[in-house]
């Protein structure tokens, strides 16, 4: 997105929370900027999922700011923010039907899982701020291990912690403080 004219002047110095690729981490960025006010944009390319981030946030009377799009394109180039928080479909296509329940486009992470990851990444890489966090969650089995490995093409990105659960994982990426500057 190349247009600044709908942003307040400040809005690239405010902090801001940000949920990328899908409004399943919202309630994540609902719970941080509770804790810590913040202005929360939630990402999603789902219409459906944007319009119950929508309701649901006008019931909670929260300020949310909704973008209906791929993360890569819904985003200001020159956006940053202290805190990113990723949900990205993980399952890998061959083992989506294994969750009927779950509509396949909110589910599907490509064949090994971690197409969205990678893109999450890329979004991450370009709009975290310095000495800023990234939580990203994960499946299970050794996605952890193979999101720390795509970092590698990211030096300023770094994985600072781990934690194991038995459906997946949650991964801390953080910025380094000294990134950026002259």
């Amino acid at each position: 997105m190349t247009s600044n004219s709908s942003r307040s002047a400040n809005s690239r110095s405010e902090p801001i929370q940000v949920t990328c690729s899908t409004v399943g981490s919202a309630p994540y960025g609902s719970n941080a900027v509770t804790l810590a006010p913040r202005r929360l944009v939630c990402v999603d390319a789902d219409p459906v999922a944007c319009s119950f981030l929508r309701r649901n946030a006008a019931m909670a009377e929260m300020r949310v700011e909704v973008r209906e799009g791929p993360m890569d394109e819904v985003l200001y180039s020159d956006e940053q923010f202290a805190v990113i928080i990723a949900d990205p479909p993980w399952v890998p296509t061959d083992d989506v039907t294994r969750y009927p329940e779950d509509p396949v486009l909110a589910i599907n992470g490509g064949p090994d899982g971690l197409d969205l990851v990678r893109g999450c990444l890329a979004v991450i890489d370009q709009h975290l701020a310095v000495a800023g966090s990234a939580l990203i969650q994960v499946g299970p089995d050794d996605q952890a291990d193979r999101l720390a490995d795509l970092l590698a093409g990211h030096d300023s990105l770094t994985v600072v912690e781990v934690r194991e659960f038995e459906r997946g994982a949650l991964v801390r990426v953080d910025r380094a403080a000294g990134w950026g500057s002259g």
